[in-house]
């Protein structure tokens, strides 16, 4: 494990993370979103590596 990037762990339950899921769960209930995953990954900012 060394040597690995250590990222700190988000915070699912900030308001500006409760927000920016609510915009992907507004625009999965239209149908507008492709990709559930990605989109919240996005909104978030998560990367690959947290994945």
């Amino acid at each position: 494990m060394s040597g690995e990037n250590v990222q700190e762990p988000i915070d699912l339950t900030s308001p500006e993370s409760c927000a920016a899921g609510q915009q992907v769960y507004d625009r999965i209930e239209s149908g507008r979103c492709q990709d559930v995953q990605a989109e919240l990954d996005a909104a978030l900012g998560i990367t690959t590596e947290q994945n």
